[in-house]
């Protein structure tokens, strides 16, 4: 029997509707949307919390954010956390990492996760590192980016638009050495054992620029419209607004948002273009076939929408917390292939990759294997969930403030203020009704169907209370199920 390989490509703050198989006809998205046609592609799958490291240390434990506390950009992984990482390579998966980490503190080693890693800046193999790259390596070679004549007089340190680069500028970067590292890898692979790659890029996270062959395949006059600002709606939260008010982008006029749009496609066909590499490789060791390939992304990004770029830390629409996720299984494993639409979590990775694998994971999470909905299009789930935000004087869950024009200043200004704007907030989706509860503030209430832009907020609308309470209930049973975790070792009471 052939060894079943599994292989995670994520992608940084990719949302789902920038990408062709989910509907986007301006973008050049080639080798996933062929892969969406070969496999499950979930046009509503739903991130956890829409920024990196809870994302990222929910869907590498099957744990929500609030299960552990893992909820800010500063409580990563503890030591003794398991995680799908660890329990593949103690299954006996030879495991590589390369990329981002935003799930450990940089300076653990990455040894018990992995045989393999690769940091992104070189094409060693690093598993004894005790450190992963810094915020400069990301954006080595950027600063010579050109913005668009169009952008030039509406210049803005909190637009994160840097522009174009000649084509080939990224050619040796962070992400195409990511690849570079994992291409190699496979080139000297034995076969021993099977593995798990776990391939982790920067693309498409601001700062937005890409190179100018990147940018000349969008087709800008297919692009969908952008939402409207969020001056102009009701009932959106205060988080929205100050953004909005700090990001001082309101002189912008549409030329100038569709060339930071047309600059944030660009960066998604890169991420693309890295996925095609590595499907190539597959195909010419001939592992293509033995290997289940899931593409997705931690969470996605504003890239206009309302009138404010980047993201948030506690809200919940869909250009945030939907994401692409397409899973192109290993040959002996039945699949119906193309669009699903079924609701999924990124919780569920662990439990489908253990399924996959045929192994069990060796402790309490709370995700539901895949494999049924890859398969048969079984819905695994009656609703989806998404958290985000603070306590009120919680000031360890504050981001570290740094004055202007640090571009974080803005998201990271609102944070240290008292006031509704950075509190706790959880979202659940059930069928096309959004629901969303806010602390201290008025919460949200959305159909998907009617309203699929998400600007007008039916919380007061009395035709639908009956569902707001049946979306309450659901997201008051949620917590209560997954509230804690009792740890898998007992304490000895003598």
């Amino acid at each position: 029997m052939s060894l079943r390989h599994i292989i995670w490509f994520v992608a940084d703050q990719l949302r789902a509707d920038s990408v062709g198989c989910f509907g986007n006809e301006a973008v050049s998205t080639p080798h996933m949307d062929a892969l969406a046609r070969e496999g499950a592609a979930f046009s509503e799958a739903y991130c956890q919390n829409p920024v990196c490291t809870p994302s990222r240390c929910s869907f590498l434990t099957g744990w929500y954010p609030h299960t552990q506390g893992h909820r800010t950009m500063q409580h990563m992984m503890r030591a003794d956390d398991p995680d799908i990482l660890q329990t593949m390579k103690d299954a006996g998966y030879e495991v590589v990492w390369a990329g981002r980490n935003d799930f450990i503190p940089g300076s653990r080693s990455k040894e018990p996760y992995c045989d393999h890693y690769f940091n992104g800046i070189d094409l060693e193999d690093h598993v004894h590192d005790q450190r992963s790259p810094g915020p400069a390596a990301f954006g080595a070679g950027r600063s010579s980016a050109e913005p668009s004549p169009v952008m030039r007089g509406f210049e803005s340190p909190y637009s994160f638009y840097l522009g174009t680069l000649p084509d080939g500028s990224l050619a040796h970067g962070y992400d195409a050495n990511c690849v570079s590292a994992v291409i190699d890898f496979l080139d000297r692979y034995e076969g021993d054992r099977p593995l798990f790659i776990y391939c982790t890029l920067m693309n498409p996270h601001p700062p937005y620029v890409c190179e100018d062959s990147r940018l000349a395949e969008v087709k800008r006059e297919r692009m969908p419209s952008r939402r409207p600002d969020v001056e102009a709606l009701d009932g959106k939260p205060e988080m929205l607004s100050k953004l909005r008010e700090r990001q001082g982008l309101s002189g912008w006029g549409e030329p100038q948002w569709d060339e930071l749009r047309a600059t944030y496609l660009g960066m998604v066909g890169f991420f693309d273009l890295q996925l095609g590499r590595l499907v190539d490789k597959l195909r010419e060791r001939g592992l293509y076939d033995d290997t289940s390939l899931f593409v997705f992304s931690d969470h996605g990004d504003y890239t206009g929408d309302y009138g404010i770029v980047e993201k948030a830390q506690n809200t919940f629409e869909d250009p945030l917390t939907r994401v692409p996720l397409i899973v192109k299984p290993s040959a002996d494993i039945t699949v119906q292939a193309g669009l699903h639409k079924e609701l999924v979590e990124l919780v569920d990775l662990p439990a489908t990759t253990a399924e996959i694998a045929g192994i069990e994971l060796p402790y309490d999470q709370f995700g539901v294997s895949l494999v049924g909905a890859i398969s048969h299009g079984e819905a695994p789930h009656d609703a989806v969930f998404c958290e985000g935000g603070r306590l009120p004087g919680e000031t360890q869950a504050m981001e570290p403030y740094h004055e202007p024009p640090f571009p974080y200043w803005p998201r990271q200004s609102i944070q240290h203020e008292e006031g509704p704007a950075h509190l706790k907030a959880h979202m659940v989706r059930m069928g096309d009704l959004k629901y969303v509860w806010r602390m201290e503030e008025s919460d949200e209430l959305y159909d998907l169907e009617k309203d699929p832009l998400e600007t007008r907020n039916q919380i007061a609308n009395p035709d639908y209370r009956d569902h707001v309470t049946r979306l309450r209930e659901r997201l008051l049973r949620h917590l209560i199920e997954t509230g804690d975790r009792v740890p898998e070792k007992m304490d000895s009471r003598f």
